[in-house]
């Protein structure tokens, strides 16, 4: 298993003034862990966003802290806070582990192939999670789970937590092993949408403002209330 290192500041910035190290090329994160006191810090960007292409957040990264002294720690990359336009990390929490103790992580999917179902129009290949919980020592973690879809050519066909190839003996499943991870639909049909009918205005109904009134038919005239004839005494 490849070896990841990053290296990290003790950060004193906190609140809304951790701009200035973003404009500064640092990225606010913070250190927390089991048994472990949180401790604010910062990276490098450029250098995070290297380590997180490869490692993403199921590979050890081994954080070199430097305060006085260099300090390392074993951690996972975890929950990374993004810009919702430009999708730079704005902030990231690194979870400490114990390289003796089992964790829980989420491992991505990945599809491999060409399924022959889509590729002959017979059905489309619909992905159901992108993602799977499991349990294993923290150098046990799979990177990914890779699904070759090659083997998909009927609709209906498809392909379970069970049928992913894992180290039994290290790595546990905590899904339902009978959850779909990605399966064959029958090619949806495109429904022709009728057009809208014209509305008709009820009789008496003001338009609201800006709305054009109905016409009024050249020689016509609105209809006049009757007089109600007096009921007569009795």
């Amino acid at each position: 298993m490849e070896k990841y290192t990053l290296s990290a500041q003790k950060r004193e910035v906190v609140g809304r003034k951790v701009k200035t190290l973003r404009s500064q090329g640092l990225l606010p994160a913070n250190v927390y862990g089991k048994k472990v006191k949180s401790q604010a810090i910062t990276v490098s960007l450029k250098e995070f966003e290297d380590v997180f292409k490869k490692a993403g957040e199921t590979s050890l990264v081994n954080l070199v802290l430097k305060n006085g002294k260099s300090e390392e720690r074993a951690v996972l990359i975890s929950n990374v806070q993004k810009d919702p336009v430009s999708e730079t990390p704005i902030h990231i929490d690194f979870r400490q582990v114990d390289l003796k103790e089992k964790v829980s992580a989420e491992v991505p999917v990945e599809l491999k192939g060409e399924s022959p179902a889509e590729k002959t129009s017979v059905g489309t290949v619909v992905q159901y999670i992108d993602k799977i919980e499991v349990e294993a020592l923290p150098g046990d973690l799979p990177e990914k789970f890779v699904v070759d879809i090659t083997s998909l050519s009927e609709v209906d066909q498809a392909i379970f937590v069970k049928d992913l190839e894992i180290d039994k003996a290290k790595v546990e499943f905590k899904v339902d092993p009978e959850e779909i991870v990605v399966k064959v639909e029958p090619p949806q049909k495109e429904e022709e949408v009728a057009p809208a009918a014209p509305e008709v205005p009820v009789e008496g109904e003001v338009p609201a403002e800006g709305e054009a009134k109905a016409p009024v038919e050249e020689g016509t005239a609105p209809e006049e209330k009757k007089a109600e004839k007096p009921s007569p005494k009795e």
